[in-house]
């Protein structure tokens, strides 16, 4: 429809006809009522059917048609305003003015709703009508907070007060809609603001952030919310998400610094920014005055550069020519081509609270006064409750509250940290209670275990799902506990301090917060400036904190769950085992849990967390925050000097800094154009970290010249340990562990077994190794086959019958060779080293691993001891229970047969973690020394003594009614712990005196001369009886050695404590058991025993050359038993006998040696006997 000024109108014209007549059937102002505004007959009923076309025909058609006539008849300004200023504060009882006001409450409700655009879902009617509505908002907006007659917003609160009064156990549906009303329409007030892409008209500060705030105190508004907020849970419940959404439209972007500040600091503060405004623009006049023009060069000029390609550049100007860096300036933007740059993904919407908001000094003051009465009452219980609800992931919490919530938390933990150092600032003469002062409990509902598992749980699924601006409100409320944790730490009160260190190691104790920081911190990409400083404060504060925290607290452990080993079994630890016998014994059950334990805590250290930090993009977020260095505060910069610091100097990797890109930007910030102020407090502190770094990159590049090159690449962890220390980094790869070893339950046969092995595998879905070993035993079977067939061909030839005339020789039959067994692919390869069924499948079917344990590469063979008969029938048996498993009783399945090979038969492998000490459990400790022996007690004592502990125990066992288990259990720990002392204290005494370092030289000698004699004695003897044997000298021979067996001038011989002593019959020939008769306290039996169990290998202490120190008592023999004894000697010293010989040599070096086996010998020959092979 055309208009009568030719204008098509955008709304259907039936529909405004409509919408118009009620509008003027509401009422109206005229000159016979003084200009007052005169309802309608029929007011009630016009403001009625207007709500019901704004939700008939706006909400459910999605048209905005009606809204945009109401915009068009000034409904706001002319009508509903002017009905609720005629509802005076003396006529509240007044049932018709206060039903009418309510009306218009519920029409202010919808007109003032923020308008949502979805570009997905908008249609061509959302397109022509939201820009004008948006303007109509702000209209809306300035016409209500700035109305003359009346306080619009205390009438509508006085809507809601009857409501409000009813106790929460008896309001209606009706009430709670009331109530939440009244929170949307102050929600809407504070929300609405011109839209970042509409010029507004009129003055913007009517309808500023600091008219909001002066309206909302001047119309007690503020009191209405304390109100709702100090009382949720009690008298309000599902209220608290919308006064979260007022509390943060009227928070956001404000800067509290600023808000605490007195009116004269507040002054000081204007001053103070004047003046360093004032510094910067004479530095930017400094700047441009090193190039001003003059007389001389106001002529032009123009130089051009011919490159490579043939193609020239062009730059004009004298500065531009004189001026490197202007040169080059304008060379890059005369080039034709520029890159593409991508979006910034910013929020620019009504939920940004990056953009700072200027306010006046009378809104800041009653914006204080609000933020400190609501800390004191409104804080804890606000918080808490809405917390809750998140955690629940309750209805009326929608996408956008999180954000708020953590962002609101963070602003008002800020605000209690500041307004406390204000107070303890303030230079009045104020006595402030140290509770008041001191005391945290204000702010106690956020510092709890059940916040920081809310906080991380945010914090992990909205940076996997990239949900950036709920991230950095996140981000701001961690930054913000740190914060408020630290300065608890250093209150003077005990309690604070004890819960801070509790908050602290709660904080620290998980790694994965760690790991959370660091893979912030390195991500960045393009998500924003207010992204940017959220990350890189919550970088600097927890590296801050933590470095502090960690000096003070050596002792820093720290869950991991990288290495915690998972148990076996899942049933015992539920409880529903249903009586199965464990697998693993309790020593290893207890074992387990220990290395469970051991893994999941270790020692933290500092820096090895910071080096997390040291990587290419942890510095490139950095090096992006501080390319803003113009725009940036003082501790902004300080944030980005502290991590470039502590990269370069306290990581010792400045070489992640030598990039170009990176020393050109250190270099203009110092040097210029467009640098940072000379004149700032903060100027020095870079301008020497500058320089150190260029002089560390010089020197660098001096060392290692390749630096060059690689300053133009970011370089990756390797090649920067490379650049800084000049050799590669040592990494150690963690040896791969073969799968446990396992075994069938006792008890079962072996056609049993593998039937339990396959089902077991069958079970987990692994029917593809049962078809692949199948494969491998029918492959193997065919070879062997064919193998035995040939072999009984080539057997059958050697026993051919017509060969009788030639003797054949006797050919050992030949043993088949061992088939490896060949793997189809590496998961195949994977699966036979890690997968313990597999294994003792085939293990079970005959197949022998040969190679080191935990090789992957170690070869599988089929033996020659199978056969080919063997391996088909392990082929059937497999193929039988692979169709047909086998069944248990019980509900149990095959793997509940299948355990671990028990720790008694195989050696434990323990698992080596961080911070664990290789001791040895007490039980197992080895002791240097042996016991020295029973105790020196006659057997007359001995007795008494065994009397007296019988006696003792039978009168303990009749006073008490008998001993228990318990009490036995006791007692044999006790003895236990006795003997382990005991053994403790045994010391070296019984082989090492002091007196054996003194020499005797004279004792030596007679003792050599004494053995020589006897050697060649000996050796006489046996000449005369080799050469011709007579009886007597065979006696002579055999009594003599038996006495020689008797002699202590024997060497001693020292036995292993491993082996069983060594026991022969008195007839042997040669015998060196009466060597034990010379240690002290190991007792020599004299039964004689089979030649069966002679077999055990005893080692020497010590060489048979070594001078003894010592002289040994020789035993008075006849004059014809020593000539026989020599003449023995000298025959067992001849060059063939190594098992007494002793040689004369004396020089020769002392070497231990091992004493071979004993062996018989009958009248001086050995007799090799059938039992020691």
């Amino acid at each position: 429809m055309e208009l009568a000024n030719g204008q098509k109108d955008v709304v259907d014209p039936e529909v405004r006809a409509y919408v118009s007549s009620l509008v003027t059937a509401l009422g109206g102002s005229g000159a016979d009522e003084d200009g007052r505004y005169v309802l309608g007959d029929d007011a009630l009923a016009c403001l009625r059917d207007l709500k019901r076309w704004l939700k008939l025909y706006d909400e459910k058609a999605n048209r905005l048609d009606v809204a945009r006539c109401l915009a068009d008849s000034n409904l706001v300004g002319g009508d509903l305003l002017q009905i609720l200023a005629s509802w005076p504060e003396n006529e509240t009882e007044n049932r018709l003015k206060s039903k009418i006001a309510l009306a218009c409450l519920e029409l202010l409700v919808p007109l003032t709703w923020p308008l949502e655009k979805d570009h997905q879902q908008m249609t061509v009617n959302h397109h022509r009508h939201v820009p004008y509505l948006e303007t109509a908002q702000l209209g809306y907006k300035r016409s209500i907070i700035n109305f003359d007659g009346a306080r619009i917003l205390h009438t509508a609160v006085r809507c809601a007060l009857p409501s409000i009064a009813v106790d929460i156990g008896d309001r209606s549906t009706r009430d709670e809609g009331i109530i939440k009303l009244l929170l949307y329409f102050l929600r809407n007030i504070a929300m609405i603001a011109p839209p970042p892409n509409i010029q507004y008209d009129g003055d913007e500060a009517e309808i500023s952030r600091s008219a909001t705030i002066d309206a909302y105190d001047y119309q007690d508004i503020f009191q209405v919310l304390l109100a709702v907020s100090s009382t949720i849970g009690e008298d309000f419940n599902t209220q608290d998400v919308v006064v979260l959404d007022v509390l943060f439209h009227l928070t956001k972007g404000v800067d509290i610094e600023k808000l605490f500040l007195e009116e004269k600091a507040a002054s000081n503060a204007k001053m103070d920014e004047l003046v360093r405004l004032r510094q910067k623009e004479a530095a930017m006049l400094r700047s441009y005055q090193k190039d001003a023009p003059t007389r001389h060069n106001r002529f032009g000029a123009m130089a051009w550069i011919q490159r490579e390609d043939s193609k020239r550049s062009t730059i004009s100007g004298q500065a531009n020519i004189t001026n490197a860096t202007k040169g080059l300036a304008q060379m890059d933007s005369t080039k034709k081509f520029k890159p593409p740059r991508r979006a910034v993904k910013t929020e620019t919407g009504p939920m940004d609270f990056d953009t700072p908001v200027p306010l006046t000094v009378q809104a800041s003051k009653h914006l204080r006064a609000f933020v400190e009465d609501f800390l004191d009452a409104g804080f804890n219980p606000l918080f808490n409750h809405i917390r809750k609800a998140i955690d629940r992931e309750a209805e009326r919490i929608l996408q956008y509250h999180p954000r708020q919530f953590f962002y609101l938390v963070a602003w008002f933990l800020e605000a209690e940290r500041v307004r406390r150092r204000s107070k303890r600032d303030a230079k009045d003469n104020r006595k402030i209670a140290p509770e008041e002062l001191d005391s945290f409990s204000l702010v106690a509902s956020v510092l709890n275990q059940e916040m920081f598992v809310t906080l991380n749980r945010a914090m992990d699924t909205t940076f996997e799902n990239k949900s950036w601006q709920d991230l950095s409100a996140a981000m701001k409320c961690f930054t913000q506990i740190l914060l408020t944790v630290q300065e608890m730490s250093e209150s003077p009160l005990e309690e604070d301090q004890e819960i801070a260190e509790n908050i602290l190691n709660r904080i620290f104790y998980e790694e994965t917060t760690h790991d959370r920081v660091a893979n912030i911190t390195r991500t960045y990409k393009d998500q924003g400036f207010g992204y940017l400083d959220s990350t890189t404060e919550l970088a600097h504060n927890y590296l801050r904190i933590l470095e502090q925290y960690s000096k003070q607290n050596v002792d820093l452990q720290v869950r991991s769950r990288r290495r915690v080993r998972r148990k076996k079994k899942a049933a015992k630890a539920t409880g529903e085992d249903n009586g199965i016998d464990n697998p693993l014994d309790d020593s290893e059950g207890e074992d387990e849990a220990k290395a469970e334990r051991t893994s999941s805590e270790r020692k933290f250290d500092f820096k090895r967390f910071a080096a997390r930090f040291v990587t290419q993009g942890c510095v490139d977020t950095f090096v992006t925050f501080t390319a803003f260095y113009n725009d940036l505060k003082p501790a902004q910069l300080k944030r980005a000097h502290r991590f470039f610091y502590r990269v370069a100097f306290k990581q010792d990797m400045s070489v992640m800094l030598f990039r170009v890109d990176i020393i050109a930007l250190f270099h203009k910030m110092i040097k210029g154009p467009e640098g940072l102020d000379s004149q700032a407090s903060h100027f020095k502190e870079w301008d020497e970290f500058v320089r150190q770094i260029l002089k560390r990159c010089f020197k660098k590049i001096q060392e290692r010249p390749e630096l060059v090159v690689e300053m133009l690449f970011s370089k990756i962890n390797s090649t920067a340990h490379f650049l800084e220390y000049g050799y590669e980094k040592q990494t150690v790869t963690a040896k791969p562990r073969a799968a446990a070893e396992l075994q069938v339950k006792p008890g079962k046969e072996l056609d049993e077994q593998i039937g339990i092995v396959v089902s077991a595998l069958l079970d987990k879905n692994e029917a593809d190794h049962v078809s692949w070993l199948k494969e491998q035993l029918f492959i193997s079977e065919r070879e062997r086959r064919s193998w035995e067939g040939l072999n009984a061909a080539l057997q059958a030839d050697v026993d051919d019958p017509f060969n009788e005339g030639t003797p054949t020789p006797a050919v050992e039959p030949a043993k088949p060779p061992s088939i490896p067994i060949k793997t189809d692919d590496p998961k195949r390869k994977f699966a036979i080293f890690k997968n313990g069924q597999l294994r003792l499948l085939m293990t079970l079917v005959g197949f022998q691993y040969i190679g080191v344990d935990d090789d992957p590469d170690g070869l599988w063979v089929v033996p020659s001891s199978l056969s080919a008969n063997q391996l088909r029938e392990s082929l059937e048996l497999i193929k039988k229970f692979e169709f047909s498993p086998p069944t248990f009783d019980d509900g149990q399945e095959a793997g509940d047969f299948i355990k671990r090979v028990s720790a008694s038969t195989t050696v434990r492998k323990r698992a080596t973690f961080d911070d664990e000490d290789n001791s040895i459990d007490e039980d197992e400790e080895e002791f240097l020394f042996p016991a020295g022996g029973p105790t020196a007690m006659k057997p007359s004592e001995a007795l008494k003594e065994l009397k007296k502990k019988r006696g003792r125990r039978r009168r303990e066992g009749s006073a008490d009614g008998g001993i228990d288990e318990e009490t036995l259990k006791k007692r044999a720990e006790e003895r236990r712990k006795r003997e382990l002392e005991k053994n403790r204290k045994i010391k070296s005494d019984l082989f090492v005196h002091s007196s054996d370092d003194e020499p005797d030289e004279e004792k030596d000698k007679a003792f050599f001369a004494a053995e020589a004699a006897r050697a060649k004695a000996r050796a006489e003897l046996m000449k005369e009886f080799l050469i011709a044997p007579k009886p007597d000298a065979v006696k002579k021979l055999f009594s003599n050695t038996v006495e020689d067996d008797s002699d202590e001038d024997a060497l001693p011989i020292a036995r292993s404590k491993k082996t069983k002593k060594s026991k022969k019959r008195p007839s042997s020939a040669v015998s060196n058991d009466s060597d034990d008769d010379l240690l002290p306290g190991v007792q020599s039996s004299s039964t004689a025993r089979d030649d069966s169990e002679q077999e055990a290998t005893d080692t020497p202490m010590s060489s048979p050359h070594t001078r003894p120190s010592k002289p040994k008592k020789r035993k008075v023999v006849s004059d014809k038993e020593a000539s026989d004894e020599e003449a023995l000697s000298a025959h067992t010293s001849g060059p063939k006998s190594s098992a007494m010989a002793l040689d004369d040599d004396e020089d020769e070096e002392e070497a231990p040696v091992s004493r071979p086996a004993r062996q018989r010998v009958r009248a001086g020959f050995i007799v090799d006997s059938s039992d020691e092979e």
